[in-house]
C-alpha cells in the first residue's frame, strides 16, 4: 500500500523537526525531564483559598458565623494542605542533583512538601496579625476609605501585600518557584510588583498602587506609605555580580516614611531615614537623613495661546 504525503503534511513534518531542533539548541528554556511542574492556574487557586482563609467571609460567597466558621476553617485547611503539598513536591524537582534513587527522592520531596505546607498553615495567625495593621493603615491613611471591608475587598495595595505576606514566608523557607508565581499572579491582578524576597514591616500601605515595583532585597520598616509608580530598585550592575543574591541591591526605607507618586529610589547602599518624605517624580541614588523632605524644584511651565507665549 502506497501512502501519499501531500505538501501540507510535508511542511508540517519539517516544521515539527525544526521545533525539536530548537529544543536541542536552546535547552535552557525547556522542561523535558518528565516531571510535572505546577501551573499558574493551580497556584492562583491556591492563592484564592489562602486569602479566603485569611479574610473569612469576604470572598467566595461564604456566609460564616461562630458555628459554621469552625467547619469552614477545617475544610479549607485540609484542602490547602493537600493542594500545597502537591505543588511544592513538584517544584522540588527543579535543579535537583540528588544522586539517590528516584523512589527515595520522591519520598524526600513529599516529606518536605508536607512540612512546608503545614508550616505555612501554622503561620496564618501571625500573617493575619500583621495584615490587621496593614488594613488599618489603609483605612486611616486614605480619606476616601470608608471601612475595613472596603479596603479588603477593593484596594489593590491590600491585595498585593496580603499575597506578599504569604509568598515571603515561603521564600524564607527556600520553597522554589511558588513564591515567585504567587507574586506574579497578584502583579497581573493589581499592577503592583513586589518580589517575595522583600522585607516589609507592619502597617504598610500602597495607595492606588499601579506601577509600584519593590525589588528582592528591599527592606521596608513600619508605617511606610507608598503611592503609585514608586520604584525601589537596584542600580545596574555587571552581569557577573547579578547572581550574588546575598548582597543588598535595593534600598532600605526606614519607619514612618512616605514616598509620593513616581519616585525612583535605587541602590543597596541607599537608606531613606526614619520620618523622611520623598516627593513625587524624584530620582534618588544616595541616602536621605531622617526627617528630611526631598522635592524637585518647581518646574517652569510654558503656555502657548492666542495671547502669545509666557512662562510660570
Amino acid at each position: 500500500m502506497v501512502v501519499r504525503v501531500n505538501d501540507k503534511e510535508m511542511r508540517l513534518a519539517r516544521l515539527v523537526e525544526e521545533i525539536l531542533d530548537s529544543y536541542a539548541d536552546h535547552g535552557n528554556i525547556n522542561h523535558l525531564d518528565g516531571s510535572n511542574l505546577p501551573t499558574r492556574i493551580e497556584v492562583a487557586e491556591l492563592v484564592d483559598d489562602l486569602i479566603a482563609l485569611i479574610f473569612p467571609g469576604y470572598f467566595r460567597g461564604d456566609q460564616l458565623d461562630e458555628l459554621t466558621s469552625r467547619y469552614f476553617v477545617g475544610e479549607r485547611c485540609a484542602r490547602i494542605l493537600r493542594h500545597l503539598e502537591r505543588v511544592i513536591a513538584r517544584t522540588l524537582t527543579i535543579d535537583c542533583h540528588d544522586t539517590g534513587g528516584q523512589a527515595s527522592r520522591t519520598i524526600d520531596h513529599e516529606r518536605r512538601a508536607h512540612e512546608e505546607a503545614l508550616a505555612l498553615l501554622q503561620q496564618i495567625p501571625s500573617i493575619r496579625e500583621v495584615l490587621h495593621t496593614d488594613v488599618q493603615a489603609a483605612v486611616s491613611g486614605d480619606p476616601a476609605a470608608c471601612s475595613a471591608s472596603e479596603v479588603i475587598m477593593s484596594y489593590p495595595g491590600v491585595a498585593a501585600i496580603s499575597v506578599h505576606r504569604i509568598a515571603h514566608y515561603l521564600y524564607t523557607r527556600s520553597v522554589p518557584l511558588i513564591p515567585r508565581l504567587m507574586a506574579e499572579i497578584v502583579h497581573s491582578r493589581t499592577g503592583i510588583d513586589i518580589h517575595p524576597g522583600a522585607q516589609i514591616g507592619g502597617s504598610f500601605f500602597i495607595d492606588h498602587g499601579t506601577g509600584v515595583v519593590i525589588g528582592e532585597t528591599s527592606r521596608i520598616g513600619d508605617r511606610v506609605k507608598l503611592y503609585q509608580g514608586v520604584t525601589l530598585g537596584a542600580l545596574s550592575v555587571a552581569p557577573q555580580k547579578c547572581c550574588d543574591r546575598a548582597a543588598q541591591r535595593h534600598p532600605t526605607i526606614e519607619d514612618d516614611v512616605t514616598v509620593y507618586a513616581g519616585a525612583t529610589i535605587l541602590g543597596g547602599d541607599t537608606v531613606i531615614g526614619r520620618g523622611a518624605t520623598i516627593g513625587g517624580n524624584v530620582w534618588i541614588t544616595r541616602s536621605v537623613p531622617p526627617g528630611t523632605t526631598v522635592v524637585l524644584d518647581t518646574p517652569s511651565l510654558r503656555f502657548i495661546g492666542g495671547d502669545g507665549i509666557f512662562k510660570i
